[in-house]
């Protein structure tokens, strides 16, 4: 007999206000995945990634955001914030899983995956 696989569920979690991260800023969120680097772009966009380059586990939250990318602070090793890959000579030397994110009414909505039990 097979027995049914659930998917994983997201739970939909508000951690603040996106004017809570300055432009060319990052906030860290602790969650039951690991920590998680919430960005802000200078043109205002919000992207999330773990919190741990690829390259040796850097925390890219304490890393410079320029355009659409994160240097982390450990090695200057460049992650692209939508797709959390390295970009340049580092390109294809791993990832960064990227966190679901949304903005609701000004809020940072950030997606964490549960099982799906009672919720």
């Amino acid at each position: 007999m097979t027995l049914p696989i659930k998917p994983p569920v997201v739970h939909w979690v508000d951690v603040g206000a996106v004017t809570d991260i300055p432009r060319r800023g990052a906030r860290r969120v602790p969650s039951p995945q690991g920590d998680i680097a919430i960005f802000r772009t200078g043109d205002g966009a919000v992207f999330a990634l773990m919190d741990a380059c690829p390259h040796k586990g850097g925390p890219l939250s304490q890393g410079i955001v320029h355009g659409s990318a994160v240097a982390c602070p450990l090695h200057n090793w460049t992650i692209d914030l939508a797709t959390g890959e390295p970009t340049g000579a580092d390109r294809g030397k791993g990832c960064t899983p990227v966190v679901p994110l949304e903005v609701r009414e000004g809020r940072l909505m950030l997606g964490l995956y549960g099982t799906g039990g009672d919720g």
